[in-house]
């Protein structure tokens, strides 16, 4: 019997590979191995009711864009047999990465033909999901000022991180993990399931998917001169060696503010409240990793070249 697929494409995230990833599908997928159905999302949320609905009908939903559609589609698929398969073509792409899925769109489509399917975590935030990496301080502020913005990528999240990092301000946490409560002053503090929020900025170099643990990273506040050989420290993997990081790996943890805090999941902007309770669901949600011969292995340059043009399908 034929499996079931379902491609989840998000027409407007992203940098615009989506435009003929209909005919890549029809070419790269074994109709002889595959039933496919191809379906877009029409608003936000759109992606998790078509997954959730999906769920346990299908064998494979695949998510087609950036980290928040692969988000909303693994979403509703927790806690289900159905896999998660992703076609990143998004700014970030922070899990695909992880799974080291291919970039190129034909080659990630032709991993999918013969997945390694494995569970990993999911972290739990207040009443939000995040698959990758969640977090409260500068990178949630940015998130939700990028949210507002129409111009995406990279660059122009680097532009807009550069221009408000000279104002802003760290703040001091109350937080709880085990049966210790202690004050942080944090410039940020990221809940990290894979290693990296994406394009190769590791935030937790030793985290594991499957270890049923949060990477909790608090980075102290710093100086401002030394923020160049923080990012580097990111890049390299480094950065649980620098002086202003430390990382905590905990099941579970409790971060309170005196004001609503501003908080973000997988890149997407929430609101928290003045408590927010992060804990771990134990490989809750099914993923499709490519085979060992169609892993893409991470490198600094990776992001650079994934802006050039993808290939064209081999049909031979």
């Amino acid at each position: 019997m034929r499996k079931k697929i379902l491609f989840i494409i998000n027409p407007v995230s992203g940098i615009g590979k989506q435009k003929a990833i209909e005919s890549y599908i029809k070419e790269g997928i074994d109709t002889k191995l595959a039933a496919v159905e191809i379906l877009y999302t029409q608003h936000k949320g759109h992606a998790f009711e078509l997954s959730r609905s999906a769920a346990n009908h299908c064998q494979m939903v695949v998510a087609v864009g950036g980290d928040g559609t692969v988000n909303e589609v693994g979403r509703g698929l927790i806690g289900s047999h159905t896999a998660l398969g992703i076609i990143p073509t998004g700014s970030g792409n922070g899990l695909a990465r992880h799974l080291e899925i291919p970039f190129k769109v034909n080659k990630a489509i032709q991993a999918l033909n013969n997945p390694l399917i494995k569970p990993i975590d999911v972290i739990r935030m207040n009443e939000f999901h995040s698959l990758n990496v969640a977090g409260i301080g500068f990178d949630a502020f940015i998130s939700h000022l990028f949210a507002q913005r129409k111009r995406r990528g990279p660059l122009a999240y680097m532009q807009l991180m550069t221009k408000e990092f000279a104002t802003y301000k760290s703040a001091t946490y109350q937080v709880t993990i085990g049966n210790e409560t202690k004050d942080w002053n944090a410039f940020l503090i990221s809940f990290a399931n894979s290693t990296q929020y994406g394009n190769n900025f590791h935030i937790a170099p030793q985290a594991r998917v499957d270890d049923g643990l949060i990477d909790v990273c608090l980075i102290r506040d710093f100086p401002k001169y030394t923020a160049p050989a923080l990012l580097i420290s990111m890049l390299d993997q480094s950065i649980d060696k620098n002086k202003y990081d430390m990382i905590v790996k905990a099941p579970e943890v409790t971060i309170s503010h005196p004001t609503p805090m501003l908080g973000h999941v997988d890149g997407e902007p929430v609101e928290l409240g003045t408590e927010a309770k992060i804990s771990i669901l134990p490989l809750a949600l099914n993923v499709a990793a490519p085979p060992p011969e169609l892993r893409q292995p991470q490198n600094f340059f990776s992001p650079l070249m994934e802006m050039l043009p993808s290939m064209p399908i081999n049909r031979n």
